[in-house]
């Protein structure tokens, strides 16, 4: 099999493992969370950019009360190394390091997460809330958001153009 190949099935299997969260959240939205005033009334649960990278799978999950960040093993992989709960744990991923705090989710087991909103009041609807989330997981994977942004261009005058202070400084940069 491919290395293409390998990929594509990993990332469908972290797919898998978003949708088991996401089932997992819609059970405690209705029953633990409901009517809760931190609860936004406009937002259900999503699953959001869901892939696999260094052995483990990365989405984004979003609720009623939050939308995080989260890390979590393969269902038939190596499990990660032991953390206490609560304990920081910092992930390299392509746009950077990012903090995690290790947890455990009851019925699913080890999920690391990083906050991005809580709570989420400062979305309307739930497409507003998953078109923030897969940019986000896109951001987060795209080794292009560690460039640094490019110089601004520099100012030209007439005055400097004219007496060649331009050409001057361009010959001193090289």
């Amino acid at each position: 099999m491919s290395a293409e190949g390998i990929n594509s099935g990993r990332d469908d299997a972290a797919r898998v493992i978003g949708r088991r969260l996401e089932e997992r959240y819609r059970e405690i939205a209705a029953h633990s969370m409901a009517g809760l005033p931190i609860c936004n009334p406009a937002l259900d649960v999503a699953a959001c950019g869901f892939r696999s990278y260094g052995g483990r799978v990365f989405g984004i999950i979003t609720t009623p009360w939050f939308m995080n960040l989260v890390a979590a093993d393969f269902l038939e992989g190596v499990p990660s190394g032991a953390t206490a709960m609560g304990a920081t744990v910092r992930i390299g991923l392509p746009a950077g390091e990012v903090e995690f705090i290790a947890g455990e989710l009851d019925g699913f087991g080890r999920l690391d997460s990083c906050s991005l909103f809580s709570p989420v009041f400062e979305f309307e609807t739930m497409q507003a809330v998953v078109e923030t989330a897969e940019e986000a997981a896109r951001a987060f994977f795209d080794p292009a958001a560690l460039a640094p942004p490019p110089s601004p261009p520099v100012e030209v005058n007439r005055r400097d153009l004219l007496r060649g202070r331009l050409r001057q400084e361009e010959e001193i940069g090289r």
